[in-house]
């Protein structure tokens, strides 16, 4: 774990649980791809970086979600590099706060409020034109986060962050996090179309073929809102199509699951719902979803 791979000329990524893309940007000087979930990653890269005699001069974050960013403040604070987010990721990123209590509605519990979900803040700066060093292109990647991108290196390396989980993912939990399923769609029909010399998703192994693992997300995704619809067809409270997810993939209920399955499970209601898959009505003091 923690090891530093070359995928091709200066492009590099650090195997880890989030993989962390590293990239030569001079002699001495490197940028990193995310920085991992927390200070111990934090170190783990520093330890990388002493031992190659490189100088980390920034950290862009695809996304806000804590283990992307975790390693952000250990970093920036001994070393002064810059970090830079996309759009509202960056307001995450400042402030971290925000991502469990976007996941659990209102002001999170203690028992969500750790590292897997609520990093230590870092001093961001938003990711705009010239920040990128020179031939990079950024990729917009909507759909598992607010504002996700991932990132082409001029050795034509593509970073894809989370818009895609690998097929063991899949095939043990079933369902993963997605914010806005419709976005989610469109990204992972465009990945299907995309070629690059090696493919670097962040929970999956590196490829150059992309294409059928992508094919295989988006299967998923639509095995999850089939089986929506099926559970819909008699109406049901919010809670409990979360609970029948939970059953039907058998998940084990704790609030870190809870608060993962129940956002995403919210927000396939919301996509079948203006997709006109679904309807919903307000019955005996609950918000009620039934298919049509």
């Amino acid at each position: 774990m923690y090891e530093l791979i070359q995928a091709a000329g200066s492009s590099y990524y650090i195997e880890s649980p989030a993989k962390i893309g590293l990239v030569r940007t001079g002699e001495d000087e490197v940028v990193l791809i995310d920085s991992g979930s927390d200070k111990e990653a934090g170190r783990k890269i520093r330890q990388i970086l002493d031992a190659n005699s490189w100088k980390l001069a920034a950290i862009y974050n695809t996304h806000s979600n804590a283990d992307h960013i975790g390693g952000n403040r250990y970093l920036q604070n001994r070393t002064g590099c810059h970090v830079y987010a996309p759009g509202m990721e960056c307001c995450f990123t400042r402030f971290p706060l925000l991502e469990p209590s976007f996941l659990f509605g209102g002001f999170p519990p203690e028992d969500i409020r750790h590292k897997f979900l609520m990093a230590e803040e870092s001093d961001a700066e938003e990711l705009g034109d010239g920040v990128l060093p020179a031939g990079w292109e950024c990729i917009p990647l909507p759909g598992h986060f607010l504002s996700m991108v991932g990132f082409r290196t001029p050795d034509d390396v593509v970073y894809l962050a989370d818009c895609l989980s690998s097929r063991e993912t899949l095939d043990k939990y079933g369902v993963t996090f997605i914010y806005d399923v419709a976005s989610y769609i469109a990204t992972l029909k465009r990945v299907i179309t995309m070629r690059a010399r090696l493919f670097i998703p962040s929970h999956a192994a590196a490829t150059d073929d992309i294409a059928p693992l992508a094919e295989y997300n988006l299967h998923k995704v639509e095995e999850v809102a089939d089986m929506i619809c099926l559970i819909c067809r008699e109406p049901s409270s919010s809670d409990e199509v979360i609970r029948l997810v939970f059953r039907s993939y058998g998940l084990q209920m704790t609030m870190q699951q809870y608060v993962l399955v129940d956002s995403t499970v919210r927000s396939y209601l919301s996509w079948l719902r203006n997709s006109g898959r679904i309807g919903v009505r307000a019955e005996d003091d609950m918000i009620i979803w039934y298919s049509l």
